[in-house]
C-alpha cells in the first residue's frame, strides 16, 4: 500500500511545520513500512541549526521516524478510525550520518513487539544507502472513547 500526504493527514494529527512524512512508499502491516521525508533548504529549523552548516536536528529525525512508526502501528493493529496512537518513548537512538538540505530521508520501520495497548518498532533512516540514524521507539494506543 502507498500513502500520499492527504492519506497521512487522516492518520496523524501533525501539520506544517511539524508534519515530517511526505509519502509512504510501502506499507505491509506487521512486516514493514517505508516512508520518505524530503529535506528542503526551506525548512524552518535550518534558520538556526546551523546558519553556516545546515544539519537536520537529530530530534527531528527521531520525530520523523516516530511519525512513520505511528502510521505503521495504525495499520498493523488495524486501528482505522477507532484509536489514537501516541509516541511514548525512544528507547535508544544512534546518529551516524548528517542529514542536510537536498537529502531524501528514507525511513524503514519494522516490528519489535505489538501488544494490545502498545507497540514497539525499530526505525532506520537512510540517505541514499547510508544509514543516517536508527532508534527503537515505543507507542501507546488509546481508544478515542477513553476520554
Amino acid at each position: 500500500m502507498r500513502l500520499e500526504i492527504d492519506d497521512i493527514q487522516k492518520i496523524i494529527p501533525h501539520r506544517f511545520p511539524f508534519l515530517l512524512i511526505d509519502r509512504v512508499l510501502e506499507c505491509k502491516p506487521n512486516e514493514k513500512l517505508v516512508a520518505v521525508k524530503n529535506v528542503s533548504i526551506n525548512e524552518q529549523f535550518f534558520v538556526g541549526h546551523f546558519p553556516h552548516e545546515q544539519v537536520m536536528p537529530g530530534v527531528l529525525i527521531v520525530e520523523a521516524m516516530a511519525q512513520a512508526g505511528c502510521i505503521y502501528v495504525y495499520y498493523s493493529k488495524n486501528l482505522q478510525g477507532k484509536h489514537l496512537t501516541y509516541y511514548l518513548a525512544k528507547t535508544e537512538a544512534r546518529f551516524l550520518h548528517p542529514v542536510v538540505p537536498g537529502d531524501q530521508l528514507k525511513i524503514e520501520i519494522t516490528t519489535v513487539k505489538l501488544l494490545p495497548k502498545a507497540g514497539f518498532v525499530r526505525a532506520k533512516a537512510f540517505v541514499g544507502e547510508k544509514l543516517a540514524a536508527e532508534a527503537d521507539i515505543g507507542f501507546g494506543i488509546k481508544d478515542i472513547r477513553d476520554k
